[in-house]
C-alpha cells in the first residue's frame, strides 16, 4: 500500500502476546528499603546469565529500580550474589 507521496506504508506487526500494565512490586507492597541480604527477592530481578533486569521489563518505577540495583550491587559484593552464572 502506498501514501499519496509514493512512499509505502508500513502496517504495524500485531503483537502474538497481550500488553499487560506493569506495576512496581515495592510500591505495592509498600516496601520502605530494599535489603541486600534478602537474595531470593533480589534473585528475581536478575537473569539466568546474572544481568539485572531493566524497569521497562520489571515493571518497577525509577525510584525503586535505583534501590534495587544498589542492593544487587552490594550482594554481589559481599558475594552473596554471583556477578556471572
Amino acid at each position: 500500500m502506498r501514501h499519496k507521496t509514493g512512499l509505502k506504508i508500513r502496517k504495524k506487526k500485531e503483537s502474538l502476546f497481550a500488553a499487560r500494565k506493569r506495576f512496581c512490586r515495592f510500591c505495592v507492597d509498600k516496601v520502605k528499603v530494599i535489603d541486600y541480604k534478602d537474595t531470593r527477592r533480589l534473585e528475581s530481578f536478575l537473569t539466568e546469565r546474572g544481568k539485572m533486569i531493566s524497569s521497562r521489563f520489571s515493571g518497577n518505577c525509577a525510584k525503586h529500580q535505583r534501590c534495587l540495583a544498589e542492593a544487587i550491587k552490594k550482594a554481589r559484593f559481599i558475594s552473596l550474589i554471583p556477578y556471572k552464572r
